[in-house]
């Protein structure tokens, strides 16, 4: 049945949607080629997410489409040969993409309607009584089959590969990067706790009809023989097998809801890996998911105390199909409250053994059970990627005398008893001051190191429901175990790769070798706009891509050109450049960065050439990331010859001793601060700057104060303006300072220890000499510090 006949079948969505499509004048060209548009759009591998990519497959999509037009004009009909004219009239007077957008999103908002009415119908009398016969019609399920999803761009839903996932808005890292699996659609939760409320008072009336009954099945057993006790009997046995059936479409319409519930935690989960990239992440949905999860086990609580009491009533010796239906409801609950079982505050994912960290899990049933009146201790493990495998796949028995001994690890602290908060009905347990004290690896094969490892904190713990023992567990996301601080960088990228790209379900913990530019540009964004700020432009992108690209150049980018390759005549791979960048620029030039004073990503040959079109000409300058030095920041300026002057790069190191925004302030050959933002114009050096700059204070009494300058080398001081200084490594010494209290730098700039102006400086020293006596070496050292800064004018 196609998408459209679905939605005639209800004159309210019919209504609906044909008013949607009149805004534009496309309900005909959607009543004519129904089942072609949905084949058609549907059918589609990928969905553009740029504008460049929207225009290119609205225009195929608008040609395929007269095409289509034009070969119905053959048929014999003259009524449908003159529509197909006015279609073909039609879609000349609109554009390719709003023609297509407006098409591609009638067919998502169909798809949210049917799936809609498909829960609601389900709960209905109009439900078949067997679920496999149903005269050959397609069931609509409470979700849709992968095969029919849709995904349309707007600002709630992302636009999907089909099969691979959403590809995002790289200017927006609020919006939760790809990942590989299907993302279960979205549904509002309020609609579905309607829902399951409305399913909750529907199945008061089968409570009543089993009241009833049960009444009835009393008077029998007690009353003596009647000349209609056969009539009786009869009809209690047709009554018992109405309310059974009712229950049966009860029972299906929970698993329908069950469903939709479930879905929403696994979208939960899959946000809560983004952000651990650093995606925005509303945590507060989840009080939301519980409140879903505490009424359908109230509906289920329900529907088994109403089986076992329909049990009592026995009329025949053998009720397989009842027993059947018993043991479907006890399974129901007993995997309703296993679900419940989750990792709500995530450890630490980049884990150093001897450093204490904090985790909690919660369980999303709060008092419905009663569990909370009797709380169980929860206990953790560390398990090991195989480890994992195994008890998951495997379906292992947990045994909690047997887990400790599958760890991998030794965990301090890693059990607590599990609270509940009144005020807000939250039953969770938290680990507040956990600690690694021991890890056992697994022998590495190939190229593997310690940093590719994974491994996952494993909670568990056993209560009683209803008379059954029920052991509960649930993994945490990946974690990476390290023991030093350096091998921090690759292990982001383990866990940075997973958290962006790992399917919602999966074996643990299993992902691909290879993501698609537009996906793994979506996650380079998130990860380095969160840490920073500022999110990545288009021109950063590209470049970012530039650099990840080999010989070959393709689309797609494998996890050994992310991480394990050295790039292009580099000792270092893409991800230790990119996240030295990052940390540098946290750590020093946040502010800057934020405020759009740095390029940054761009190569030297572009710079040169922007530097070259500037209007301002001498004195322009910009900040980008070097190339060549992990973590390394340089300046490109025009000089006083109209060439451009690469400074080499200063690192962490170098700001340790002056910061970014006083080494441009010492620095007079800058003037104008090339803009970040193509349509934006040169700003003046100290307005760019001005609020970085630091404030230099006031000497205290009876010192002189000394401060660092920053000057670029000249041609005889080891350096040259039309290219890149080498580095010097010098010494100085102004009045009575020794050589031995002189600061070694590394600069490609020369360091003045000078007042906070030169020339007052300069102007102290010469009336210093002024008035000392004529034979005080002191003259001769304070004459050669001025020689040696050019400041001739005040040598006397």
């Amino acid at each position: 049945m196609s998408l459209w006949k679905r939605i005639s079948s209800h004159v309210d969505c019919e209504q609906r949607m044909a008013a949607y499509y009149e805004e534009k004048g496309l309900l005909e060209l959607r009543l004519c080629l129904a089942p072609w548009i949905e084949d058609r759009i549907m059918s589609e591998q990928i969905t553009p997410n740029t504008t460049d990519q929207l225009e290119r497959v609205a225009l195929k999509f608008n040609e395929d489409l007269q095409q289509k037009l034009l070969s119905t004009r053959t048929a014999s009909d003259q009524a449908l040969k003159f529509r197909v004219v006015e279609l073909c009239a039609l879609i000349q007077r609109i554009s390719a993409v709003e023609l297509y957008t407006h098409l591609r999103s009638g067919l998502q908002k169909e798809l949210q309607l049917v799936t809609e009415k498909s829960v609601a119908a389900t709960a209905g009398q109009s439900m078949p009584l067997n679920p496999y016969n149903m005269n050959n019609t397609p069931m609509v399920t409470g979700y849709m089959d992968p095969s029919e999803l849709l995904a349309v761009s707007n600002s709630c839903n992302p636009p999907v590969v089909q099969g691979i996932g959403p590809i995002h808005n790289v200017q927006n890292p609020g919006i939760a990067s790809p990942a590989l699996g299907m993302v279960p659609p979205k549904v509002e939760l309020y609609d579905v706790q309607h829902q399951i409320m409305q399913a909750l008072n529907d199945f008061g009336n089968c409570a009543n009809a089993l009241k009833l009954l049960v009444q009835n099945y009393g008077y029998m057993l007690n009353s003596t023989s009647s000349p209609n006790a056969e009539a009786a009997y009869r009809s209690l046995i047709d009554e018992k097998a109405a309310i059974v059936l009712t229950m049966r479409r009860s029972f299906m319409y929970y698993e329908t809801l069950h469903e939709l519930v479930i879905n929403e935690l696994k979208n939960w989960r899959h946000q809560q890996a983004q952000a651990g990239n650093g995606a925005p992440f509303n945590e507060g949905s989840l009080d939301d998911i519980q409140r879903c999860f505490e009424m359908l086990e109230t509906f289920i609580a329900h529907m088994l105390a109403a089986v076992k009491e329909l049990m009592r009533v026995r009329l025949v010796t053998e009720e397989p199909e009842l027993t059947h239906l018993l043991e479907q409801v006890q399974n129901a609950q007993k995997n309703l409250v296993c679900s419940a079982f989750i990792v709500d505050k995530q450890p630490p994912q980049v884990m150093k053994t001897n450093t204490r960290f904090a985790a909690s899990v919660r369980w999303l049933i709060g008092s419905q059970l009663g569990i909370h009146n009797n709380p169980p201790t929860v206990e953790c493990i560390i398990m090991s990627e195989i480890q994992s495998q195994r008890f998951v796949t495997r379906n292992t028995q947990m045994d909690n005398s047997s887990l400790s001994g599958q760890s991998s690890g030794e965990i301090q602290n890693a059990s607590s008893t599990m609270e509940y908060q009144q005020n807000n009905h939250v039953f969770s347990a938290s680990f507040r001051n956990m600690q690694l004290k021991k890890i056992k690896r697994a022998e590495k094969k190939g190229t593997e190191s310690v940093m590719d490892e994974k491994f996952a904190l494993f909670f568990y713990t056993t209560t009683t429901v209803n008379d059954f023992q029920i052991r509960v567990w649930t993994l945490s996301l990946p974690v990476v175990v390290i023991v030093h601080g350096n091998q921090e960088p690759q292990s982001w990228a383990t866990i940075t790769w997973d958290n962006a790209f790992a399917e919602i379900v999966r074996d643990p913990f299993m992902i691909t070798d290879r993501v698609t530019w537009a996906q793994l540009s979506v996650a380079l964004n998130i990860k380095f706009g969160s840490c920073t700020g500022r999110s990545l432009t288009i021109d950063n992108l590209d470049f970012l891509y530039e650099k990840l690209q080999r010989e070959e150049r393709s689309e797609y980018i494998t996890w050994n050109q992310f991480c394990k390759e050295p790039m292009p005549d580099r000792s270092f791979t893409f991800w230790e450049w990119f996240f030295a960048i990052m940390k540098l620029t946290k750590d020093h030039m946040l502010g800057m960065w934020k405020a759009g004073c740095i390029m940054g990503f761009i190569n030297k040959a572009k710079a040169q050439d922007d530097l070259l079109r500037s209007v301002y000409g001498i004195g322009t300058f910009l900040l980008r990331f070097s190339d060549s030095e992990l973590g390394g920041v340089t300046i490109a300026y025009v000089n006083e010859n109209g060439l451009v002057t690469m400074l080499a790069p200063w690192t962490a190191r170098d700001f340790q001793v002056l910061n970014l925004a006083d080494r441009i302030r010492d620095l007079d050959v800058l003037c104008w601060l090339h803009p970040s933002d193509r349509n934006a114009s040169p700003v003046k050096r100290d307005v760019a700057f001005g609020e970085f700059y630091s404030k230099r204070q006031d000497p205290v009494t009876g010192y002189v104060k000394s401060t660092l300058h920053v000057h670029v080398c000249s041609n005889g001081d080891n350096g040259s303006t039309s290219g890149t200084p080498h580095h010097a490594q010098e010494s100085m010494q102004l009045g009575n300072i020794s050589p031995q209290s002189g600061i070694t730098f590394y600069s490609p700039t020369r360091l003045e220890e000078s007042d906070s102006d030169a020339s007052e400086t300069a102007e102290a020293l010469a009336s210093i000499v002024k008035s000392a006596q004529p034979n005080d070496p002191v003259i001769s050292e304070i004459t050669e510090a001025l020689l040696t800064y050019n400041y001739r004018q005040y040598v006397y």
